[in-house]
């Protein structure tokens, strides 16, 4: 592992960062994160995402969830003062596992599920109206909020699903964590541990959907798990969650005018077999 030293001096926390928040120690870097996380003193720092008002919610949330729920979350850590950001940074304590999903689908989806119900009754955050990055952008798009033109080699998958897309009536919406596939860490004889939440409101269901979708995009994942779910309204999230992943990646790639190499072939795959699963339950007189 690089050291401090190593490090640009705009991916280590500086001094007065650590002083603020109690903390000493080398930075060492992290996997994970998008590569700005490191670990200093047993502590995870990270740029802070989103305005102040949006990490001091998160904090609260946090903080305020019970920690015998089935699952762990990574303890915020706040400075001396009672600020969670300081200078841009953020601070939490280090939770040991192994991102997964590779061949622990099941643990992934049963961490999202006692996060979620942990999170059942919690009011919407107003914060969520305002963002617009191209995920928050994605999500509208996928449940007809927004309309989106994509870049041109994945306009024929997204045709493909708005097609398929048809409304949802049973599944209520809550407070979710939309990006769960790497951010559960797993650990013998530990609980899951749910890290860099991405709040969203939307039903539980298609958080699971998107961890399936991501699945079947770049992970291999079994065919036979795209239908394991007897839900509904399963075939439509998952149509909506492929769409939400995207229209996302379009957004990210925008400049260049093209997606990345490969992505489109994936989207085409993915589309198709996800329209077999509609049609299927369709026939059978689902939704």
């Amino acid at each position: 592992m690089r050291g401090v030293s190593e490090l640009p001096s705009d991916a280590v926390p500086p001094p007065a960062v650590l002083d603020a928040f109690g903390v000493t120690g080398s930075a060492v870097p992290l996997a994970g994160g998008q590569g700005r996380s490191v670990l200093v003193g047993g502590y995870v720092f990270k740029p802070a995402e989103g305005a102040n008002d949006e990490v001091e919610w998160a904090t609260a949330l946090f903080e305020s969830l019970a920690r015998d729920g089935g699952f762990r979350v990574p303890p915020p850590l706040r400075a001396a003062d009672g600020r969670c950001v300081v200078d841009g940074w953020m601070a939490s304590g280090f939770v040991l596992g192994r991102a997964g999903p590779q061949g622990r689908w099941g643990d992934v989806l049963d961490a999202g599920r006692a996060f979620h119900a942990a999170l059942r009754g919690m009011p919407r955050p107003d914060f969520l109206d305002r963002r617009s990055h191209p995920w928050a952008v994605a999500d509208r798009v996928a449940w007809g909020e927004l309309e989106a033109e994509v870049v041109d080699d994945l306009a024929a998958p997204l045709s493909t699903l708005l097609d398929l897309r048809h409304p949802v009536n049973q599944a209520a919406a809550q407070l979710v964590h939309g990006d769960l596939t790497g951010n559960v860490l797993l650990a013998p004889g530990r609980a899951p541990a749910v890290i860099d939440f991405s709040p969203y409101w939307r039903p539980p269901l298609f958080a699971e959907a998107v961890v399936i979708a991501d699945g079947l995009l770049w992970f291999g994942l079994p065919y036979g798990l795209l239908a394991a779910h007897e839900h509904p309204d399963w075939p439509q999230m998952l149509v909506r969650a492929l769409i939400f992943r995207l229209v996302a990646h379009s957004e990210s790639v925008r400049p260049r005018a093209q997606a990345a190499p490969g992505e489109a072939e994936r989207f085409v795959r993915a589309a198709d077999a996800v329209a077999r699963v509609v049609l299927r339950r369709h026939g059978a007189g689902g939704s």
